[in-house]
């Protein structure tokens, strides 16, 4: 039976990146390690993290947040997945965009949660209990998405300011939380 006899027509396994490539939004063939598909994988990557986060996490507090967060993830992913050429389709598209209000609902529950002054003193050293050492895992995913993002202009990607400050301050948010979770 040949490959595509034994696939079903509705089989993940498409076999087109077989040979190393993906494809970019509107279809633009790179290779899987990218600079795009890099940023895009760490994003995943900030995503699952954010998840199991939220698996361990006892109780339903700031569950309804993370989860927020991992749909805004989800619409800064299909941001980044356009070639720079296909900016201005983009731009005219239907496809969601990081909003100004997604900044905002972080910054507010960084400041709810500065305003429980956590303890900390100096650098955390992860571990105290499985909820706030998940945390830590999704802030360091964060930071590596971010310096992926930064890089990509490098590579004549423009990213849009709102998106690198929403990942900076995500980051901010899962230290804080993660302070909290040790208490």
């Amino acid at each position: 039976m040949s490959d595509a006899a034994s696939r079903s027509p509705r089989s993940i396994a498409t076999r087109t990146g077989d040979d190393g490539t993906t494809s970019l939004l509107y279809g633009q063939r790179v290779a899987k390690n990218h600079p795009q598909i890099e940023a895009i994988g760490a994003l995943d990557e900030l995503n699952v993290a954010i998840g199991f986060a939220k698996a361990t996490q006892p109780g339903d507090a700031l569950k309804q947040d993370l989860e927020a967060i991992q749909q805004e993830l989800i619409t800064i992913m299909g941001e980044v997945s356009y070639a720079e050429t296909d900016s201005a389709r983009h731009a005219s598209s239907n496809f969601a965009k990081l909003a100004d209000a997604a900044l905002a609902r972080v910054d507010q529950l960084v400041a709810m949660i500065e305003s429980r002054q956590p303890k900390f003193d100096g650098w955390a050293t992860p571990g105290a209990n499985l909820h706030s050492a998940a945390l830590e895992l999704a802030r360091v995913a964060a930071r590596r998405a971010e310096r992926h993002l930064v890089g990509l202009s490098a590579h004549g990607k423009t990213i849009r300011p709102l998106i690198l400050r929403f990942l900076n301050r995500v980051s901010d948010l899962l230290w804080l939380m993660a302070r909290e979770a040790e208490a």
